[in-house]
């Protein structure tokens, strides 16, 4: 009997190997499978499972300036009021909602990639930011929100008041 590879090293490639060489094991085999008997009046029920509408993860890019993380999201077909922007000294969560002009029926699309519905983003900030010096702005579909960072080097010199 031939020694049959594990998982692993057929996945690795580090035995070479013949697979018709190897015998099957009756774990591999074709099981029967039968559908339940039903009683009489038992019915199946045949409509299709309520589906969530999903909500899609909005892609962003975030990169960093001198003294600003910057985030930018493709947000084309939303109007910038419906926009929601949460800010956090740490986090940043954007939801939205692009609305489908639906000018064609289902059956008549060759092709459909494009997403419509709801859509939200929540993003961790590598650095702690100034909330109230955030500003956000859209032009041409393109969302920019820059965040300025909080300077832990800036120091102060703190005057002390003499009590009367």
């Amino acid at each position: 009997m031939i020694k049959k590879p594990s998982f692993l090293e057929r996945l690795t490639g580090t035995d070479s190997y013949d697979a018709d060489e190897f015998e099957t094991d009756e774990m591999y085999q074709e099981e029967e499978f039968s559908e339940p008997e039903m009683e009489s009046g038992d019915e199946w029920d045949e409509t299709p499972a309520q589906e969530e509408e999903a909500e899609g993860e909005l892609p962003i890019d975030m990169f960093q300036t001198d003294d600003a993380i910057v985030i930018r999201a493709l947000v084309a077909g939303v109007k910038p009021s419906d926009l929601d922007i949460a800010i956090t000294r740490d986090m940043v969560t954007i939801k939205g909602q692009r609305e489908e002009m639906q000018e064609v029926p289902d059956d008549k699309y060759f092709h459909r990639e494009l997403f419509w519905g709801s859509f939200s983003r929540t993003i961790l900030l590598p650095d702690e930011i100034v909330i109230d010096e955030a500003e956000a702005q859209e032009k041409h579909g393109l969302l920019e929100i820059s965040l300025p960072r909080i300077d832990k080097d800036r120091a102060t010199k703190l005057n002390v008041k003499v009590g009367k």
